[in-house]
């Protein structure tokens, strides 16, 4: 409860001047600020700019430099387009005079049109998967160190896997990951806040999957990790606070980035967003 609240007062920015906005971080101990979270607050500072019957429909980012988290962060907001159906906008994140994070988002009045989707995989449901005592037993047990203090990290969004062998195997895995993910309490159904937390939630787990092919994860010190590049595409209406399957896959790893592509479906089967990343996955130099 009190990781949800301190995530919604971090995306609540602080208004400075006509488009310009400030974000903070939460006070963690972090090398870096949280990709998801620089990607939630550009979302949020394009969205307190946009009419209020338009809703982002897309998204495409870049990570420039890494953030401080001890630095407030300002986000400068560029009005490119206002149209008659789509709005569009640019925003910079800047933290000490350079920027950090560009962003451009698109939004969309709310239209009928053709409607088709890919299935939803068939995996178990968020209740039928180990959780709680049982999934910290399976994984907490066996697993590494740096894996143990992600896990036991408190956190505003409840995961369930699907998968756990790459947590628990060095062994050469199939590139994908299954996992339920929630917001850990019930946030209303505001649907620019919701797609901010599902920006932000986003980039949790992702990369990792690009290195299930070599037998290694985010958390091996033989790996040097950062994303590169985040984009979204929100199909429906989504509601956090509800069980959400994120199903990802890594289709290629080459010239020390990998490629991972994810979608987020409702229980009910309903595919809401897909998102791709690319990630610097380099082996670390002795």
């Amino acid at each position: 409860m009190e990781a949800v609240t301190k995530l919604l007062e971090i995306l609540d920015l602080e208004t400075l001047e006509t488009n310009l906005f400030r974000g903070a971080s939460p006070h963690e101990a972090r090398q870096r600020v949280f990709g998801g979270q620089v990607v939630a607050q550009a979302l949020v500072a394009a969205q307190r700019t946009v009419p209020a019957d338009r809703f982002c429909h897309s998204l495409h980012s870049y990570f420039l430099r890494g953030g401080d988290p001890a630095a407030p962060i300002i986000y400068d907001v560029d009005r490119i387009r206002d149209g008659g159906s789509f709005t569009t906008r640019r925003v910079v994140a800047i933290q000490h005079g350079q920027p950090i994070f560009l962003l451009s988002a698109s939004f969309q009045i709310v239209e009928e049109g053709f409607d088709h989707q890919i299935d939803m995989p068939d995996v178990p449901g968020p209740d039928d998967v180990p959780h709680g005592e049982a999934l910290n037993e399976r994984i907490l047990r066996h697993a590494p160190a740096a894996v143990k203090a992600y896990w036991q990290r408190p956190r505003p969004i409840e995961f369930r896997p699907v998968l756990l062998d790459h947590y628990l195997t060095e062994d050469r895995l199939e590139p994908i990951q299954r996992i339920w993910v929630r917001c850990g309490r019930e946030i209303g159904d505001d649907p620019n806040l919701n797609a901010a937390v599902l920006a932000y939630l986003s980039d949790m787990t992702l990369l990792d999957t690009s290195l299930f092919a070599h037998g290694l994860s985010v958390f091996d010190a033989r790996v040097q990790a950062a994303s590169l590049d985040h984009s979204m595409w929100f199909h429906r209406r989504v509601r956090v606070s509800d069980w959400l399957l994120y199903a990802q896959d890594s289709p290629s790893s080459s010239g020390g980035r990998g490629l991972t592509r994810g979608s987020f479906h409702t229980r009910e089967g309903a595919l809401v967003a897909s998102v791709a990343q690319e990630g610097l996955i380099r082996p670390r130099s002795r």
